[in-house]
C-alpha cells in the first residue's frame, strides 16, 4: 500500500486523499448538479463522466456466502452460524465472504444489471427468531437480542475488514424493524409496545450500530404500529442516534419495491411523489425500486422538490451519505485501497473450503444422546443413511451456487468406505396413469418427496429432474434444483373423492390449477380450474420407499435418518410455515425405520425447529444442523463418528408439538409468551441446549461484589473443567433475572456467553464483566432504561433450562417513584398491561396510539402505581373516523370511577381532538389507573390536572392533524 502523495495543482479537493473525508465528500457534492444528486438516490446511480465518476449500484447479497453471482463458497445458513455461538468463527466466515465479494466486484460481471457487482453487502440479518414458523427463520441468528447483536457485530467486522481508512465491504443490517412474518408481509403491522421495542427488537440492532461495525441498514417491508417501516421516525431517532458517536453516517436503503408499496399495496399515501418525499425525509437514502429503471424514482423525487415536499438539503443529506460510503470503499483512491489486489482465485479457495467445513462442523447440535453416539469407526459399523436428505444438499434463496456437494452419505463413505455405507432416500416411485389416455404422465415414473402440508415434489426417475409447470401451463421435468422466486415445482396429489381408491388429481401449488388432458391434442396441461374438470390419475406404486428403507435398516448396525425441509418449499421468503410438525411422510418413514432398527439416529437438516417429540422419546440420539453448505456431509460424518465434538448450541427454543404457539402476528413477546424469556411451558429443547461427548463441571462461581449501583458493574468468575476423557466444547452461558420486579420481568435473560474448548482434564477460570445495565428494563413511566434497586440472581447455565450455578446480587439505590400522571402528558402506549388492544399510528409522521382490537369488545389499559395527588380533571387526545356505534372512554382509579367521556367524531384517524371531564372528587395517593375504550376510536395520550387550569375545570377541545404526534 503506497503513501498519499500531494495532488497536482489542478486536482479537485475530492481527489485528494490527504484531506479529511468530510471535506472531500462536501467538495464532490458541491460539484454535482441537483439532477446528479437526485440520481444518486436510486439503487442504480449513473456515472458522471464530466467528473470522472463511475456508476454505482447498492447491494450484493452476502448472508452466508456471496449469493446470486454464480459459484461461491457456501457456508452454513445464518441460523447455523448462530448455533456456533462463536464470534471469532463468524467473523472469519464474514471475512471470507467479503474477500470473495471483492473478487466478484473486480473480476466478474454482474448476473443482473450493468456496472460492477456492489461492495455494499446486504448482511447480516438481525431480525429476531421470535416465531419458529417464520418463513425466513434461516436468515436470522437467534431468538435472543444479545446473542444476535454479538454475532451480528462479528459478521459486520469480518465484512468490513480492519483497515482504518477503507472498507473491504460495507455491511448493511437487515431488516429494520420487528419483521418476523412473511404472509402478507407488506401490509401487516407488527404491534410493538415500548418495552418490547426497546428491550427486544431494537436491542438486536443497537449494539451493532453503536459499535461502528455496520455502515448501513435496510428498512423492512412491514408496518410497525400501523406505520410503514420506510417512513418510520425510528430511523432517525434510534438508528442514526446510535451511529452518530462513531463519526460515520448510517446509509439506509429501502427493500426492493418497498417505496412503491407505500402507495400500491399499503395505500398509506395517495401518490408516489408524496410517499417518496416522506421516505426520504424519514431517512431512506437509496431507493431500491423499479429495477434498473432509475428514471421513475428520480422523476418522483424531482417532482417532490418542485412541489416543495422536500428541499435540496433533504437531497444533499442522502447524497452525502451515499458519497461517504463510496469514498470509504476506496473508489476514489484505488492506489491506496488495500483490498484492490484481491484476485479471482480466492473464490472457493482451499482455505475457504476448510473454513466452510469447520463452520459446518461447529454448527451441528447434539440434542439427545443415550450413548449411541459417537459411532466407533474402528468397529467398521454398517450404516444405513436414509431420508430425503440422505445425500442431498439444497441451496436456499440467499445461497451462492454450490461449487460441490458433500452430502451425509458421501461424507460417511469418505470417513469409512463404500462397503459400510448404504444410502436410501425412502421415497416412493410412482407412475401416474391417465384415466383418459391410459398413458403415464410424461411417459416416465417419478420419485415423490413429501415436504409437509400435502406438498410434494416429483422427480423424473430417469433424469432426476423436477417436474414443473411452465409459463404456457405445460408440464416439464427439466429442473435439477429448486431455486427461483416463483416455485413451479411443487404439487399436491389430491385424492379423487368421486373415484376409486388410488386415484388422484394433480394440482400445482403455485397456480392452484389441476392437470387436464387437452382433448384436441392429448397433451397434459395445468388448465383445470376445478376438481370436476381435472384429469384423474391412477397411482401405480413402482417402488415402496418405506419398505426399501426398512430393508436397508435391517441389514445395518445403525440407521441415520436425515429429515427436514427444502429451503424453497413450505417456509421461505413470502411464505410462513403453518406449523412445526415434521412432514407426515417423513415422520412415518422415521418410525418405520426405528421399528426394525432401534439403533436409529435422527438427524434433522432444516432451516428452523421442528417438534420432534416422538423421536426424543423413542430414539437413542437426535441431532440438528441447518442447511450447512457444501461441506455439510463432512461435518455430519465428523460429529457422528466422534472426529469432532458437537460444538453447536440451539439459538432458539424447540417447542413441543402439543404446545399451542401464539398467533404469528402477536409480536408482544411478554403477553404472548414468546421465546425462552417469557414462554412458560417446558420446551422440547431449550434455547442454548446442546450436548457434548465429554463431561463438564462448572464450579467456584463468585462475584467481585455482592452489591452494585445502577451505573456500576460486577465481575462474574466461574471455573469450567472438562472432567471427561476427551477434548470437548462447551458454551458457558450467563443469565440474569430479577427476583422481586415491579414489572413483568423475563423468567431469565442472557447477559453474556463464551464458547470454550478444553482438553480432557483441563480447567479454565472465566471472568465476565457484567455492567449493571444488563439488568435494566424499559421503564414506561419515565421513557428510559432503568435498573431498579433490589435483589437479582446471576445464573451460570448450559441452557436456558439447565442452570448449574447461581449467585445473588443486590442493586442499591432509591426506590422507584410512583408514576407521575398529574400535570404531565402520558402516552397511551406506555401502559404496564393491556387487554384487547391494537397499537396504531397517531399520525403518518410520528407517534403511536391505541385502539380496540375489536370495537365490539372493550379494550383496557393499566397504568400501575400512578400518583393521583391533586387530580381534579382528566383529559385525553382521541380520534374517531366515523359515528358508527358508541364510543366512550372510561377511567377508574382502582374500582372507583374517575371519568366517563363520550368520544366525538373527528372525521379521520389522524385528526385529533382533546376531550376532558372533571373528576367527581379530588383524588390523592397512589392508585392503579385503568382506562377502558369502548367502540371504534383511537387514544393517543391522557393527562390529569389539578383544578383551575381551564374554564370550569375543563380545557377547550383541540382538533387538528398531527396534534397527537
Amino acid at each position: 500500500m503506497s503513501s498519499p502523495v500531494p495532488p497536482p495543482p489542478d486536482r479537485p479537493p475530492f481527489r485528494d486523499p490527504a484531506l479529511p473525508l468530510a471535506r472531500r465528500v462536501d467538495d464532490l457534492l458541491e460539484r454535482l448538479t441537483l439532477d446528479e444528486r437526485l440520481a444518486l438516490l436510486h439503487q442504480y446511480a449513473p456515472a458522471v463522466p464530466r467528473l470522472g465518476i463511475d456508476s454505482f449500484r447498492t447491494g450484493s447479497e452476502t448472508l452466508h456466502g456471496v449469493a446470486w453471482l454464480g459459484v461461491a463458497t457456501v457456508f452454513p445458513q445464518a441460523v447455523g452460524l448462530g448455533a456456533t455461538w462463536d464470534e471469532e468463527l463468524v467473523r472469519e466466515v464474514a471475512e471470507a465472504v467479503s474477500v470473495e465479494l471483492r473478487a466478484f466486484h473486480r473480476h466478474r460481471p454482474p448476473a443482473v444489471g450493468s456496472g460492477t457487482n456492489s461492495l455494499q453487502a446486504w448482511a447480516p440479518v438481525l431480525n429476531l427468531l421470535r416465531d419458529p414458523r417464520w418463513g425466513r427463520n434461516e436468515e436470522g441468528y437467534s431468538e435472543d437480542p444479545l446473542h444476535t447483536s454479538r454475532l451480528g457485530t462479528a459478521y459486520c467486522r469480518g465484512l468490513a475488514g480492519d483497515d482504518p481508512a477503507h472498507l473491504r465491504a460495507a455491511p448493511v443490517l437487515k431488516h429494520f424493524l420487528a419483521y418476523n412474518n412473511e404472509d402478507d408481509r407488506c401490509v401487516t403491522s407488527s404491534g410493538v409496545r415500548p418495552r418490547v421495542l426497546h428491550e427486544y427488537d431494537l436491542a438486536a440492532f443497537r449494539p451493532v450500530v453503536a459499535s461502528g461495525a455496520a455502515t448501513g441498514a435496510m428498512a423492512a417491508y412491514n408496518l410497525v404500529n400501523g406505520r410503514p417501516c420506510h417512513v418510520s421516525p425510528l430511523i432517525e431517532r434510534e438508528l442514526r442516534a446510535w451511529a452518530r458517536p462513531t463519526g460515520f453516517d448510517l446509509f439506509v436503503v429501502s427493500d426492493a419495491e418497498a417505496p412503491s408499496n407505500l402507495v400500491d399495496l399499503e395505500h398509506y399515501f395517495d401518490d408516489h411523489v408524496e410517499s417518496h418525499a416522506a421516505a426520504l425525509k424519514a431517512g431512506i437514502d437509496s431507493f431500491t425500486d423499479q429495477g434498473e429503471d432509475s428514471a421513475t424514482v428520480v422523476g418522483r423525487l424531482r417532482k417532490a422538490v418542485e412541489q416543495g415536499l422536500i428541499d435540496e438539503e433533504d437531497v444533499n443529506r442522502a447524497a452525502r451519505r451515499h458519497l461517504q460510503l463510496r469514498f470509504r470503499l476506496g473508489e476514489f483512491d484505488p492506489d491506496l485501497d488495500p483490498y484492490a489486489g484481491i484476485g479471482p482465485e480466492v473464490v472457493d479457495s482451499p482455505g475457504h473450503r476448510a473454513l466452510a467445513r469447520r463452520a459446518a462442523t461447529a454448527s451441528v447440535v447434539l440434542l439427545k444422546n443415550d450413548g449411541l453416539l459417537p459411532l466407533d469407526a474402528a468397529r467398521a459399523p454398517r450404516i444405513a443413511v436414509i431420508g430425503p436428505h440422505a445425500d442431498t444438499l439444497h441451496e436456499d434463496w440467499y445461497s451462492g451456487t454450490l461449487p460441490y456437494r458433500v452430502g451425509a452419505a458421501t461424507g460417511l463413505r469418505a470417513a469409512l468406505d463404500d462397503a459400510h455405507v448404504v444410502c436410501v432416500e425412502g421415497t416412493d416411485r410412482i407412475a401416474l396413469r391417465s384415466r383418459t389416455t391410459g398413458e403415464p404422465l410424461g411417459g416416465t415414473a417419478y420419485d415423490v418427496t413429501d415436504w409437509g402440508d400435502g406438498v410434494v415434489t416429483l422427480r423424473d426417475a430417469d433424469t432426476g429432474r423436477h417436474l414443473r409447470g411452465t409459463d404456457d401451463a405445460s408440464l416439464l421435468a427439466d429442473r435439477d434444483i429448486l431455486k427461483s422466486w416463483f416455485v413451479d415445482e411443487t404439487f399436491r396429489l389430491v385424492p379423487a373423492e368421486d373415484d376409486a381408491p388410488g386415484t388422484v388429481l394433480l394440482r400445482n401449488v403455485r397456480t392452484g390449477r389441476y392437470a387436464a388432458v387437452d382433448p384436441a391434442d392429448g397433451r397434459v396441461r395445468l388448465t383445470a380450474e376445478t376438481a370436476q374438470t381435472a384429469e384423474r390419475w391412477q397411482v401405480e406404486l413402482l417402488r415402496d420407499g418405506t419398505a426399501e428403507a426398512r430393508a436397508a435398516a435391517e441389514q445395518a448396525d445403525v440407521a441415520v435418518v436425515i429429515l427436514g425441509n427444502h429451503p424453497m418449499v413450505n417456509g421461505r421468503e413470502t411464505e410462513d410455515r403453518t406449523g412445526i410438525a415434521l412432514p407426515e411422510g417423513q415422520e412415518a418413514l422415521l418410525r418405520a425405520v426405528a421399528a426394525v432398527r432401534p439403533e436409529t439416529v435422527l438427524a434433522v437438516m432444516s432451516s428452523y425447529p421442528y417438534a420432534v417429540d416422538w423421536a426424543d422419546e423413542h430414539l437413542p440420539a437426535v441431532l440438528w444442523t441447518s442447511h450447512g453448505g457444501q461441506e455439510t456431509g463432512h461435518a455430519l460424518a465428523a460429529v457422528l463418528l466422534g472426529d469432532a465434538d458437537p460444538a453447536g448450541r440451539l439459538p432458539q427454543t424447540w417447542y413441543r408439538g402439543d404446545d399451542a404457539l401464539p398467533a404469528p402476528l402477536d409480536y408482544d413477546i411478554i403477553k404472548a409468551g414468546w421465546t425462552y424469556q417469557y414462554h412458560r411451558a417446558a420446551p422440547r429443547y431449550p434455547f442454548g441446549h446442546g450436548l457434548s461427548y465429554t463431561e463438564f463441571t462448572h464450579r467456584d462461581l463468585r462475584l467481585s461484589t455482592s452489591t452494585v449501583t445502577p451505573d456500576g458493574a460486577v465481575d462474574v468468575t466461574v471455573t469450567l473443567e472438562n472432567t471427561g476423557a476427551r477434548t470437548g466444547n462447551e458454551v458457558v452461558q450467563l443469565y440474569v433475572r430479577a427476583r422481586e420486579a415491579r414489572y413483568e420481568a423475563p423468567r431469565l435473560r442472557l447477559a453474556d456467553f463464551r464458547a470454550v474448548r478444553l482438553d480432557a482434564g483441563e480447567s479454565r477460570e472465566l471472568t465476565f464483566r457484567l455492567p449493571a445495565e444488563r439488568l435494566a428494563h424499559w421503564d414506561v413511566a419515565t421513557g428510559a432504561f432503568a435498573v431498579d434497586p433490589g435483589p437479582y440472581e446471576i445464573l451460570v447455565a448450559r441452557s436456558a433450562e439447565h442452570i448449574v450455578l447461581t449467585a445473588p446480587l443486590t442493586v442499591d439505590g432509591p426506590a422507584p417513584a410512583p408514576r407521575t400522571v398529574v400535570g404531565r402528558r402520558t402516552s397511551a402506549v406506555d401502559f404496564d398491561d393491556c387487554a384487547d388492544v391494537t397499537l396504531v399510528d397517531a399520525t403518518r409522521e410520528d407517534g403511536d396510539a391505541i385502539t380496540p382490537a375489536d370495537p365490539a369488545r372493550p379494550a383496557t389499559l393499566l397504568f400501575r402505581s400512578a400518583d393521583l395527588s391533586g387530580a381534579a380533571r382528566f383529559e385525553a387526545e382521541v380520534a374517531r373516523e366515523d359515528g358508527a356505534g358508541e364510543a366512550t372512554l372510561e377511567v377508574r382509579a382502582g374500582e372507583r370511577l374517575l371519568a366517563e367521556i363520550a368520544v366525538p367524531v373527528t372525521g379521520h384517524r389522524h385528526t385529533w381532538t382533546t376531550v376532558s371531564a372533571a373528576t367527581p372528587e379530588r383524588y390523592d395517593g397512589v392508585h392503579d389507573l385503568r382506562i377502558t375504550l369502548r367502540g371504534a376510536f383511537r387514544l393517543a395520550s391522557f393527562r390529569l390536572d389539578p383544578p383551575g387550569d381551564g374554564p370550569d375545570g375543563e380545557l377547550p377541545a383541540r382538533q387538528g392533524e398531527g396534534a397527537a404526534g
